[in-house]
């Protein structure tokens, strides 16, 4: 069938999103998927946000239904900026951007940062949603090798000789989606040593960090080399991904290119959706509310974990997760190993039901062997 359009040759790697297919089966009554960030909509605090909503609407109502300025609405980037600072990360304001959620951070980054046939370094395996925000662009890949404790230091090392002209390495050190892996302290130190000598720039994603279960991870790699790293976070974890809310803190030298591509995509973030969520969050909402978070997600890995010791074994081998990745379940996807009925490891689907009023699963897990 002829056509009249032609389209740019970026959009063949245009792929529609694996996770968002993923996420079609939690529409299903009873079902609970863990390939997804889907956090519980039982933690979304509903009163809360209509109750800012209607202080909002009362108190400021022109403004906050008016364009607004592409940097975000100004009292939340002044508190992003303390907040970050609790991670070690000594931030301005004005160097922070307000994005329509961080899935919009990595597609500025990959705008302002990727050419055609240019290298990205990226954790084996890493996130889909990264990848997907940069193909566009058209980056090659060179894969980072890694172990239980991140990103190996050589790998990067590695890159000037394997890799010349590697435009950044895109890293998750807290919770890896999907592994659910942590890097140590040593290692953070280790992977921005070797980052530094290689003149590698650092892109840190940490929407899970304040969703630790026993101790909070180490200091973030932005607060060890500042300069030369770009962090992105989110709303969507801690309070709700409805409002599509997330942040960059971005080096002085990047940051008014990446205000100019957000400024080309969107103008800027809901600023109604900006001042509700600092309306909720401004007196110290989420240092109560996190901390509840944390605690039903705990439940929920731990009965999981002992479904999978009643239902799995010897099947399966795994370790339970540190973090509450994906309604409290996401990291034991990754964490698993299946092993099939002819004694090999290999992948098997999952499929689990959350038993009424109770804080117990029932697992069913089926055998990818070939008959």
């Amino acid at each position: 069938m002829s056509t009249v359009w032609t389209q740019a040759r970026r959009a063949a790697r245009m792929n529609p999103s694996i996770i968002r297919e993923i996420l079609k089966v939690t529409e299903k009554p009873g079902i609970l998927s863990m390939a997804g960030g889907l956090p519980s909509a039982d933690t979304f605090p509903v009163d809360e946000i209509k109750a800012a909503c209607d202080r909002v609407l009362s108190q400021n109502p022109k403004e906050a239904l008016q364009y607004a300025s592409s940097e975000g609405f100004a009292p939340l980037r002044e508190w992003v900026a303390a907040r970050v600072a609790q991670l070690g990360i000594q931030a301005r304001p004005d160097q922070v951007l307000i994005t329509s959620g961080s899935q919009q951070g990595l597609d500025l980054v990959g705008k302002v940062m990727c050419d055609a046939g240019a290298p990205v370094a990226v954790e084996t395996p890493t996130y889909l949603g990264a990848l997907q925000a940069f193909n566009p662009y058209e980056p090659i890949y060179a894969s980072l090798a890694s172990d239980e404790g991140g990103v190996r230091p050589e790998a990067i090392a590695a890159l000037p000789h394997d890799a010349p002209g590697t435009r950044f390495a895109y890293l998750l050190p807290n919770y890896q989606n999907p592994t659910g892996r942590v890097m140590s302290a040593q290692r953070r130190e280790a992977v921005v040593a070797a980052a530094q000598a290689a003149r590698l720039p650092i892109v840190e994603d940490n929407p899970y960090g304040d969703l630790w279960f026993d101790q909070p991870p180490p200091a973030s790699l932005s607060s060890l080399w500042p300069e030369g790293s770009l962090y992105l976070g989110s709303f969507s974890k801690v309070l709700t991904p409805g409002f599509r809310l997330g942040y960059m803190i971005a080096p002085d030298e990047l940051y008014p290119k990446l205000l100019q591509a957000k400024q080309a995509a969107d103008l800027h973030t809901p600023g109604f959706n900006q001042r509700v969520v600092h309306e909720v969050i401004r007196n110290g909402f989420l240092d109560q509310h996190v901390p509840k978070i944390r605690a039903r997600y705990k439940a929920n890995r731990d009965a999981m974990a002992a479904a999978m010791q009643t239902h799995l074994r010897p099947a399966a081998s795994g370790r339970a997760p540190r973090a509450a990745c994906s309604s409290g379940y996401a990291c034991l996807r990754a964490s698993m190993r299946w092993r099939c009925c002819r004694w090999r490891w290999r992948p098997a689907s999952l499929s689990c039901r959350v038993r009424p009023s109770t804080p117990s699963i029932l697992i069913r897990a089926r055998c990818a062997c070939p008959s």
